[in-house]
């Protein structure tokens, strides 16, 4: 998925139009009228901002501005486009201050589990009737408002989760490309036809809609993933209960609003954040629940698919579930590659983000005759990297809560048991003044260490000695894992050999493990990386579908 680097993107437009939001939802009854809208033109990926534009540097300085206005506003529930109150509260939290309020979120109990599912079949009944032109009119509207307002939302997910300008505008892009790419696919699916015509018949392939599905996004791409698997979801003919993330329940929040602004009908996305094992397990287990999509752990994504297995008294479906989890993704640098493209994309892989994404480099596994040198050069290369508040610095921001740097540092002292630390491996700045971490790398690390086989989810990075191209192979391919990789080599055989055997769902050649494009590169991974769903991708579409052959005899 799409992911700025530590460094300002290469593509560059022009500065963004401003439109700012009042920070306050709607709460007056929103129209049900969609305007029809159609893609115009092929699909093309939003451009990323060049932010060494003054004009443009300032635009963002100014949003960032404006949204410090805005923080601390209290969200309610939406269920069936009615506002609620709950007496539990979820406060989520600046991690560069933790002190401050981002805003504040009522909480949903199992008791409202009943309530969601209940809008969320009302509104099905009649959203499933709705021509796909409208269903996709929706979405290209919400992708327009979302462009308008790209640095307002930037601004948001610096504040909510810690992005740096780079970061937050690449999460804005891909939730525009989300938005746009899924209704062109919606239109495509829409005309699908049998292969062939049986003599004697007129023959139909449709792909209807499951029904109401439980959307349950990560906190890392607040905007994108969360955005992508609603969107998908709603412009099949779906409706969805949205539980997001409880680190990031505003830019969901914010989300929802566009849609109402945009024209959602009551009911079709009903936001309810709250517990995961409150709230979570009653809307999946729900016998009227038809499919869960989630991104997260591992841990989580086989409880969720455990639970989704059960049948309940009433339930006449098996439930789809839709997971995106984990992954340890390892870069292999031959001897023959480029040793400072090698450097720079591991360093962009590893930090981006904190590490903070499931694509992220977690592993380099370098080949013997150039492993004392790449790693002299990635010890020079990771002291450029400056850790600080995102709002000002563009390099690296916070981890998300005090509970994830501590496991961080947790693994950082297992680290020191297992191999040779040779940067970073310390929290910086002092407690009350965020959550921050110095880029970290091991070298000399054992294939079968506890870094080198245990998602971290941070910014910790272990170098792997290799033997031979051979070796480096085994290595790569052995974890549980298998979500992305790369493979820096000049050889043509060697890339060959990688297609068939490098056995990750997302591969590339001399270029970074992280910032996979809509529409370029379908994302999703194998083994306990998930059900390899390829987000942004031509097929994501029929998981979200049923389909339905009807053949009538002709006269």
């Amino acid at each position: 998925m799409s992911c700025g680097a530590l460094s300002f993107p290469s593509a560059a437009h022009g500065p963004c139009r401003l439109g700012y939001t009042t920070g306050v939802m709607a709460t007056t009854q929103i129209s049900t009228i969609i305007l029809p809208r159609s893609p115009k033109g092929k699909f093309r990926n939003e451009p990323f901002t060049d932010f060494h534009d003054s004009d443009t540097a300032h635009a963002i300085e100014h949003a960032l501005a404006h949204v410090a206005e805005l923080l601390g506003h209290e969200y309610q529930l939406i269920i069936g486009g009615e506002r609620l109150r709950t007496a539990d509260k979820i406060e989520s939290l600046n991690p560069t201050r933790p002190a401050q309020v981002v805003g504040i979120h009522q909480k949903a109990g199992a008791e409202h589990a009943e309530l969601a599912m209940q809008a969320a079949l009302k509104a099905f009944e009649s959203w499933k009737r709705v021509a796909v032109e409208e269903r996709v009119s929706l979405l290209l509207r919400a992708a327009e408002i979302i462009r308008e307002r790209k640095f307002e939302f930037c601004a948001w997910l610096t504040y909510e989760v810690g992005k740096n300008w780079a970061e937050a505008d690449a999460d804005v892009a891909e939730t525009i490309d989300f938005l746009e790419f899924y209704a062109r696919e919606a239109l495509r699916l829409s005309r699908a036809t049998t292969p062939i015509q049986y003599p004697g018949e007129r023959n139909e392939l449709l792909y209807i809609p499951l029904g109401v599905g439980a959307v349950i996004p990560p906190w890392n791409f607040p905007f994108a993933i969360m955005a992508g698997m609603t969107a998908a979801s709603i412009v099949c003919g779906n409706t969805v209960v949205l539980k997001p993330s409880s680190d990031s329940p505003t830019i969901a929040a914010r989300f929802v609003d566009v849609l109402e602004e945009a024209g959602m009908p009551p009911g079709v996305v009903n936001f309810c954040p709250g517990s995961g094992s409150t709230f979570g397990n009653a809307i999946v287990e729900h016998p009227q629940t038809r499919f869960i999509a989630f991104t997260g752990s591992k841990a989580v994504g086989l409880e969720i698919h455990g639970r989704a297995a059960q049948t309940r008294p009433g339930q006449i479906w098996v439930k789809r579930t839709i997971l995106e989890m984990g992954g340890k993704d390892s870069i292999i640098v031959c001897a023959d590659a480029d040793l400072d493209s090698a450097v720079d994309g591991v360093v962009a892989s590893a930090f981006g983000f904190s590490g903070q994404k499931c694509s992220a480099c977690s592993r380099a596994i370098v080949e013997d005759d150039i492993y004392d040198l790449f790693v002299e050069r990635i010890i020079e290369r990771v002291k450029s990297i400056k850790v600080g508040d995102p709002v000002t610095n563009l390099s690296m921001g916070p981890v998300i809560n005090k509970a994830a740097l501590e496991s961080m540092l947790g693994y950082i002292e297992m680290g020191k048991a297992e191999s040779r630390l040779i940067a970073g491996g310390h929290a910086v700045g002092t407690t009350g003044l965020g959550y921050f971490l110095e880029p970290t790398i091991f070298a000399d690390v054992r294939p079968d260490a506890k870094i080198s086989q245990e998602e971290i989810f941070g910014p910790v990075l272990a170098i792997i000695r290799a033997r031979n191209f051979d070796d480096a192979l085994k290595i790569a391919n052995d974890t549980e894992y298998g979500l992305t990789g790369a493979l820096y080599s000049n050889s043509r055989e060697r890339m060959e050999r990688a297609r068939q055997e490098f056995h990750v769902g997302n591969l590339y050649f001399n270029r970074k493990c992280t910032g996979a494009m809509v529409g370029a590169h379908p994302f999703g991974g194998f083994n306990m990386s998930g059900t390899d769903s390829k987000a942004g991708g031509p097929d994501y579409l029929y998981l979200f579908t049923q389909a339905k052959s009807v053949a009538e005899k002709l006269p």
